[in-house]
């Protein structure tokens, strides 16, 4: 029922989100590297050109090394600007411009591109709270990634961030989430058979 699996990854979100906010800080410290590293492998092998990622909060793994990496290797980063309409615009990285978006999240400052501008993507690295072994991924509740995935046609590999304590035998899944190709920890790259 459906009801049941939206109340079981209610309280299962809860209680993630409570170990992020008590992950202690020299744990998230050092898992930033292997993050990092294991994110400029996945974008190396896939030659990945066009990056869609997002600018981490302070509880999720941060993105902000690997955006810097790969700015500096001369690919482009497309970041999500929420929108009220369950959309998400896009618009470019440039390593420094930040702004408080929808719900105190943070986006880029520069110019909107809209919502198609992720069609140029070769790699899309996406935020999770979990993921389960068959690529279900559970995000924090608002669809954002859910209805992006899910509209496009020609979708490249999409990657999940996650701690590794993260990685679930299970996730709640309802019709509406989009399973991800794989999961990207400190320790390690996950792919899942689709």
């Amino acid at each position: 029922m459906a009801t049941d699996r939206s109340t079981d990854k209610r309280a299962l979100r809860a209680e993630l989100r409570e170990r992020r906010r008590t992950r202690p800080a020299h744990v998230v410290d050092a898992a930033e590297l292997g993050f990092t590293e294991n994110l400029v492998k996945i974008a190396t092998e896939t030659d990945a050109r066009v990056i869609s990622a997002y600018l981490s909060t302070s509880f999720e793994p941060n993105t902000r090394p690997f955006i810097n990496w790969a700015l500096a290797d001369g690919r482009r980063v497309l970041l999500p600007i929420a929108r009220q309409d369950g959309l998400l615009d896009w618009a470019e990285a440039d390593g420094e411009t930040e702004t408080e978006g929808l719900y105190g999240l943070p986006e880029p400052a520069g110019g909107i591109l809209g919502p198609i501008a992720i069609n140029d993507a070769d790699l899309i690295v996406i935020p999770a709270s979990a993921v389960d072994g068959r690529g279900t991924r559970m995000g924090w509740g608002r669809g954002y990634f859910d209805r992006t995935l899910g509209s496009m046609e020609n979708c490249p590999p999409v990657f999940a961030v996650v701690f590794d304590d993260e990685i679930l035998d299970e996730v709640p899944r309802e019709v509406h989430d989009a399973p991800v190709d794989g999961a990207v920890t400190p320790t390690r790259i996950i792919r899942f058979a689709r």
